[in-house]
């Protein structure tokens, strides 16, 4: 948990995140949850892609995990919209995998949460 908890405080942008322990990645695969017709979806993004759910768009800016021999873990950096509320940015920071509700999206219809990167 610490060693979690320094990377957040080091991890300011995406660019902080490439330092040691982390190896970049070209997807994330994310799952979104739809909490008012409880519809779980699957989706997978490209670093440099925006993706839509719902009225959400969400951008990958970067994307890491953990080499093989140390614990599972991945992270992205995530930006995300709601094009309900005239594009107004709701989220903007990393996620971890491996601690969901660490840095998480507050949404009263939408909840979002990064599953692993490759």
């Amino acid at each position: 948990m610490r060693r979690l908890v320094a990377a957040l405080a080091l991890a300011a942008t995406p660019a902080l995140a490439q330092g040691p322990g982390w190896v970049a990645g070209e997807t994330a695969e994310l799952q979104a949850l739809d909490k008012v017709t409880a519809r779980i979806s699957t989706i997978e993004a490209r670093v440099g892609q925006t993706v839509t759910f719902g009225t959400l768009e969400i951008a990958v800016s970067a994307c890491h995990r953990r080499p093989a021999d140390e614990q599972p873990d991945a992270a992205a950096w995530l930006t995300v919209k709601d094009n309900r509320l005239n594009g107004q940015r709701v989220f903007a920071g990393w996620m971890f995998a491996a601690s969901p509700a660490l840095n998480m999206l507050e949404h009263a219809v939408y909840d979002l949460r990064v599953l692993e990167c490759r």
